[in-house]
C-alpha cells in the first residue's frame, strides 16, 4: 500500500445542519416519529462531524521519510462502551515517526454518544470528548482498533493493534478504561493492523485472532521509488511478512497462545484483513485473512481448537484470474438471500473489488466481473469496505472508502502536497429491479455514487470505516477514518418509506454474543439472514447489532436466532420500524 495526502478539506463542504445532523426518530411499533428536514440537495449522506461535535484529525507523523508505516492507518470503533443504548466512537491516532521528536500531544480519543430527543421526537447526535475522564492514555502508534467483551461482564472491551506494542482496554463499567495487555497471557504480535474477537470452540468466551503485516522498523526501512525516479513508499514485498497469533480465551479475559497448536501459523502474508463468519455453513466460526499483495487464507475450524488453511479449494486464495490481490478491507455478507456469507475485499487501483460468492457449503466463484463491480472500482485502492442495506429495501449494498499507497502522479503534477487522495464508492445491490433471486446472469451492482452526496465527492485518504445506526433511527451511517486528515461521520438520510427491524442479541450479562445469525421469516416464507460480528472493514470495529431492510411492502412472521453454541430458537415477531433485544433464555422485546 502506499500513500496519502492531506486531504482537499476545501471541499468538503460544511454542512451546518443542526437539523440535518438529526435523523429520523426512531420509529417504535408501526408508527413512526417525525422526521428532520431533508438536505436540500436531496443527498443520501451528509457529513455531520462537525455539527455533532466529532473533531478529529488523524496525524500520521510523516516527516518526508516515507516510512511504510504512516500510510496504513488508522482505523475506528464504533461501540456501546457505557450500555446506555446509542453507539459511542474510538478514534485511533498516530504519532512523530522520526527518531528524536517529540511524541504529539494528539492521541486516540473516546467520544461519547448524547443522543438526543428534541420535542418534536426528531434524534440529534452530539459528541462529548470523554478521553480524559476514560483515562485513556495512547502509548504507541496506533493501527486499528476491534471490539469485544472478553470477561462477559457485559461492558466491551477494546484490542489495539499498533505499531509499537499492542493494548488490551478492560472496560471497568464506570466510563473507565484499563491497559490490562500485560496481565491477559496476550504476547506482542509485532506490527499488527486488524483483529477478529471470535468464539473458535464456542465455549462462550472470545477468544482473539491478530494479524500481522510485516517486520519492520524505521531503521530497517528501505528506500524505494515510483516510476517517475522520485522516492516513494514500498510495497510489503520489500519486507519479510510475519504469522498472525492466535489466542484462546481461557475464561475472564485470561489468554493462551495457541497459534501454533491450532496450525495458524504454517502458512501466512503480510495480512491487513481478517473476518470471522461460517463459511461452510457447519455451525462453527471460520477466519478469513486478507494478504496484501499475498494469496489469502480461509482458516476452517476443525472443532476441536485447531484449523486447516482451505483457500485455494474453497476458490478464496486469489481472484478468478489466479492472482493474488492487495486485499485490504473484508467484509463478508449475505448480498443475495440466499442464506450464507459471501465476500466483498478491497483491493489496489488497477485491481478492483472483488466479489466472492458462496455457494452454501464454503465453495466460492469470483462473480466481480458478472456483477459489474470489478470495471467500476479498477480506478481506486479500497480500504473500508462493507455489506450495507443503505436504502433498507431488503439487498445488501457496498460502501468502500478509498485512498491511494502510491503516489498518484496527475495529482503530484498538480503540485499537490498528499497526492494519494480519491473519492469514495457507493455500489447499489440491483437486485430487486432485476429481479433476481439466485440467477447469476442477472446479478448487478450499480455504481450510484453520484447520487449519495457531497461527502462521498471529496477527495480524501480514506481507511478505517465503521459502520452502524449511530442514531437508531433504522438506517445504517458510516464513521470514515482519514489518514492525515479529518473524521468523517456520514449520516444516512435515504428516506423512501421502506420499513425496517434492528435487533441487538445478547445473553444474561447483556453482552453482545458475537457469531450468532439472526433470520427474519418473512410472511411470504422468504428468510433474511445476518450475522451479529463486530470485526470486519478494515481495521476498525463495527456496530454489533443487524439491522433487516424490508421495503415498503415487507411483512416479518418470525424471528430466529441460531445461538453461537449451536442451538436455535424461533418466536413469532410481526412489529417493524423499531430496534428491539433478544436475550438467551428470554426472547425478543
Amino acid at each position: 500500500m502506499r500513500t496519502f495526502a492531506p486531504s482537499n478539506f476545501a471541499q468538503i463542504l460544511r454542512l451546518t445542519v443542526a437539523a440535518t445532523v438529526l435523523i429520523a426518530g426512531c420509529r417504535t411499533g408501526g408508527t413512526s416519529s417525525p422526521v428532520a428536514d431533508a438536505p436540500a440537495r436531496g443527498d443520501w449522506f451528509v457529513d455531520g462531524a462537525e455539527a455533532s461535535g466529532l473533531d478529529f484529525v488523524h496525524v500520521n507523523g510523516m516527516s518526508g521519510q516515507r516510512y511504510i508505516a504512516e500510510i496504513m492507518g488508522p482505523g475506528v470503533a464504533l461501540l456501546d462502551y457505557d450500555n446506555d443504548g446509542d453507539l459511542d466512537i474510538y478514534a485511533v491516532q498516530g504519532q512523530p515517526l522520526t527518531k528524536g521528536e517529540q511524541a504529539s500531544a494528539s492521541q486516540d480519543r473516546l467520544f461519547r454518544n448524547d443522543l438526543q430527543t428534541g420535542s418534536d421526537g426528531v434524534r440529534s447526535v452530539r459528541f462529548t470528548d470523554v478521553t480524559a475522564s476514560a483515562r485513556l492514555v495512547a502509548r504507541s502508534y496506533g493501527m486499528g482498533v476491534a471490539a469485544g467483551d472478553v470477561d462477559n461482564d457485559g461492558w466491551t472491551d477494546l484490542y489495539l493493534t499498533r505499531f509499537g506494542a499492542d493494548a488490551l482496554l478492560k472496560n471497568n463499567g464506570d466510563g473507565t478504561f484499563t491497559d490490562v495487555f500485560a496481565r491477559s497471557g496476550l504476547a506482542d504480535p509485532g506490527w499488527t493492523v486488524a483483529a477478529s474477537f471470535i468464539d473458535i470452540d464456542r465455549d462462550g468466551w472470545l477468544d482473539l485472532f491478530v494479524s500481522s503485516y510485516v517486520r519492520y522498523s524505521t531503521a530497517s526501512d528501505i528506500e524505494c521509488a515510483a516510476p517517475s525516479g522520485v522516492r516513494d513508499y514500498c510495497s510489503p514485498r520489500s519486507y519479510t511478512p510475519v504469522p498472525g497469533r492466535l489466542f484462546w480465551n481461557r475464561g475472564r479475559g485470561v489468554f493462551q497462545d495457541v497459534t501454533l497448536s491450532a496450525g495458524v501459523a504454517r502458512e501466512y502474508g503480510p495480512a491487513l484483513g481478517t473476518m470471522a463468519f461460517d463459511a461452510n455453513g457447519d455451525g462453527w466460526p471460520d477466519i478469513y485473512v486478507a494478504n496484501d499483495g499475498d494469496e489469502n487464507q480461509l482458516w476452517l475450524n476443525r472443532r476441536n481448537r485447531t484449523f486447516e488453511n482451505s483457500a485455494v479449494l474453497a476458490g478464496v486464495a486469489v481472484n478468478g484470474a489466479g492472482k493474488p490481490e492487495g486485499s485490504m478491507g473484508v467484509d463478508a455478507g449475505d448480498f443475495d438471500n440466499d442464506g450464507d456469507d459471501d465476500l466483498v475485499i478491497a483491493n489496489l487501483t488497477g485491481e478492483g473489488s472483488t466479489l466472492y460468492e458462496n455457494d452454501g457449503a464454503g465453495i466460492f466463484q469470483d462473480v466481480s466481473s458478472a456483477a459489474s463491480l470489478r470495471t467500476k472500482s479498477l480506478p481506486y485502492t479500497g480500504f473500508g469496505t462493507a455489506w450495507l442495506d443503505f436504502d433498507n429495501d431488503g439487498w445488501l449494498d457496498i460502501l468502500t472508502v478509498n485512498g491511494a499507497i502510491a503516489t498518484i502522479q496527475s495529482l503530484a503534477a498538480a503540485g499537490d502536497p498528499f497526492p494519494l487522495h480519491q473519492r469514495k464508492q457507493l455500489f447499489r445491490n440491483a437486485a430487486v429491479e432485476s429481479g433476481f433471486s439466485r440467477i447469476a446472469s442477472a446479478r448487478r451492482f450499480d455504481d450510484v455514487t453520484a447520487s449519495a452526496g457531497a461527502a462521498f465527492a471529496a477527495s480524501e485518504v480514506g481507511r478505517g470505516a465503521a459502520f452502524g445506526d449511530i442514531d437508531n433511527d433504522g438506517d445504517v451511517d458510516v464513521v470514515v477514518a482519514n489518514n492525515n486528515g479529518r473524521m468523517r461521520l456520514l449520516l444516512n438520510q435515504h428516506r423512501d418509506g421502506s420499513r425496517w427491524l434492528g435487533v441487538r442479541v445478547v445473553d444474561s450479562t447483556r453482552r453482545d454474543l458475537l457469531g450468532a445469525r439472526v433470520g427474519l421469516v418473512l410472511s411470504d416464507g422468504a428468510t433474511r439472514w445476518r450475522r451479529i460480528r463486530s470485526d470486519g472493514s478494515y481495521a476498525s470495529a463495527n456496530d454489533p447489532r443487524v439491522l433487516f431492510g424490508l421495503g415498503q411492502s415487507g411483512q416479518p412472521a418470525r424471528l430466529r436466532v441460531h445461538w453461537p453454541d449451536g442451538s436455535t430458537d424461533e418466536w413469532p415477531w410481526t412489529a417493524v420500524n423499531k430496534w428491539i433485544l433478544v436475550q438467551k433464555g428470554a426472547g425478543p422485546r
